[in-house]
């Protein structure tokens, strides 16, 4: 490759074109006057697939714009890999993701700040998620109605999805229409992430309206290859594009929103990690942190699975060309029809016995079925839910394979490790199936496709879920935020040891939050920019 010593200058260089990124390209260029330039390794988001919702089903599986990773094979999962889905594409996974608007529970950052992560308490972050959002419902306490990410109700009812929501009810789980209020608990439609009933990703929120800009500049197709230091300092970012490698120098920061992958990737191939691990691959220590890769955390579920007496499932439209076409219309013309949906059209949140004082288990409810992510639909008519223990306890690492950016990293999460999570995982599946029983769903089932009927002690359940189970592609942790040994970055998300670089997105998390990661990624960005301008005054 022929090396360019100095492409540009900029203020600020941003690796990673996802949620986090997109978000703070827009915030930091919006004065006109401060220069910023985001990196992203994939390219436009030009993909039509991308913008119609209920294009997860394509984008989940697509390698142009999806880096499906495989991580190492887990001990408590029958000695599988697991199949990660993480965006390649401006806007990250936000541009390829099931669409939900989750933010978690209050009590998720109010541990953070209790972490001793000052300004992250639920208090200190919910004027963030305000800032972002655009509530098709309109603003309240909780809620603001006039940022750029649209949060919009789910325009397609399908009689299944009020079914299962008696059913709860009937099942003692309490009727809740806003997961992101007062409450989380109970079970209800998610909100998700359309406007106008096509994808409202971070890029389509917050990129695309700030493209104009003199003062930011975007770069597709840029792989990140290391950062560069002078001694400590953080002065730039050495990236591929087009077989030739490029330097851009950053005259305040370098920030990387890269994700819970590439970022702490990123770090260790530049000498920011754990110094013996570094060694290993003849990479020089900049900065000896020991955390870099560590703490990783995901949800991971299992599915239950039943046939459908009527064929009202994404299912049997898959299997019929005339309801294709009819759907297509529908969507093309009205806006409406079963293209509008998310990856799981209702949800709760329900405790998984009296020692819980708030909810550990997610639900996702889903209008289709499916094994592997590649194999596609069920051939029958079939419905599933989702459940996961939303706060596990197990713990994985991130490792490097090589001092090269093109390889992806070894990634051991070590699903269902906790006691805990194995247990409440047993739990959720017995919480779905007593829904399951009551009259308003149950008419509508021919039979539990999987596990299917024979299954019923909890060592049968939980080698179920160990088999067949799958990850809710919610990584997060690898460049924790903390005060402890093992942080990497502080409360306002400086690495630690180096000067003039930051890790802005969900790796910072030092713990999982209860529910799905985009809507608190973005939160977690938008907060970071002010962190940063302030900083800048």
């Amino acid at each position: 490759m022929n090396v360019t010593t100095t492409s540009f200058e900029t203020d600020y260089v941003i690796v990673g074109g996802g949620s986090a990124g997109c978000t703070l390209a827009a915030r930091l260029s919006e004065d006109g006057a401060t220069s910023v330039t985001l990196l992203e390794a994939g390219g436009r988001d030009w993909n039509p697939w991308i913008h119609v919702p209920i294009g997860y089903g394509k984008t989940i599986v697509d390698p142009s714009l999806n880096w499906r990773y495989e991580t190492e094979k887990g001990a408590e999962i029958a000695d599988r890999p697991m199949y990660w889905a993480r965006g390649k594409v401006l806007g990250g996974s936000s541009s390829i993701n099931g669409l939900l608007y989750v933010r978690g529970q209050a009590g998720d950052y109010d541990h953070w700040r209790q972490l001793g992560n000052a300004g992250w308490s639920y208090e200190d972050v919910l004027p963030y998620f305000k800032k972002a959002e655009n509530q098709e419902n309109g603003a309240d306490e909780f809620h603001g109605d006039d940022g750029p990410l649209a949060v919009s109700n789910l325009r397609e009812r399908n009689p299944l999805c009020d079914a299962f929501i008696d059913s709860a009810v009937e099942a003692g789980i309490p009727r809740n229409d806003d997961f992101n209020g007062a409450n989380q608990e109970g079970i209800g439609y998610y909100q998700i992430t359309t406007r106008n009933a096509r994808r409202c990703s971070a890029a389509v929120a917050y990129l695309h309206p700030a493209s104009k800009r003199p003062n930011l500049r975007v770069v597709t197709k840029a792989a990140a290859e290391k950062i560069i230091f002078e001694g400590t300092k953080a002065v730039g970012v050495q990236y591929e594009q087009g077989g030739r490698s490029v330097i851009v120098r950053a005259r305040r920061e370098v920030i990387l929103s890269a994700g819970s992958i590439a970022s702490p990737q990123l770090l260790m191939l530049s000498g920011v990690g754990p110094a013996a691990h570094l060694a290993e691959f003849g990479i020089p220590v900049v900065a000896d942190v020991a955390g870099v890769g560590e703490n990783l955390q995901d949800h991971y579920g299992a599915i239950i699975t039943y046939k459908s007496r009527l064929p009202l499932t994404v299912n049997d439209i898959m299997t019929s060309p005339v309801r294709q076409v009819k759907a297509g219309l529908e969507y093309l013309l009205f806006r409406k029809g079963p293209l509008t949906i998310s990856a799981a059209q209702v949800g709760a949140f329900v405790k998984s016995g009296p020692q819980a004082t708030t909810p550990d288990i997610q639900f996702l409810f889903q209008t289709f079925s499916h094994d592997e992510y590649d194999a596609g639909l069920h051939k029958f008519s079939g419905f599933a839910n989702v459940v996961c223990p939303v706060r596990p306890e197990s713990r994985g690492t991130l490792k490097l394979r090589s001092a090269s950016a093109k390889d992806s990293p070894s990634m051991q999460p070590n699903y269902l490790a906790a006691e805990a999570d194995r247990r409440i995982l047993v739990d959720a599946m017995r919480i779905s199936r007593k829904v399951a029983e009551k009259a308003a769903i149950r008419s509508h089932i021919v039979a539990e496709y999987s596990p299917g009927p024979q299954v019923q002690s909890d060592d049968e359940l939980l080698a179920y879920a160990r088999e067949t189970g799958l990850s809710i592609a919610h990584q997060v942790g690898t460049c924790k935020m903390g005060q402890d040994a093992m942080a990497v970055v502080d409360e306002t998300l400086k690495v630690r040891g180096v000067q003039n670089l930051r890790v802005v997105d969900a790796s910072i998390m030092p713990t999982l939050v209860s529910g799905n990661t985009n809507a608190p990624t973005i939160m977690i960005a938008e907060k970071a920019a002010d962190m940063i301008r302030r900083q800048s005054l």
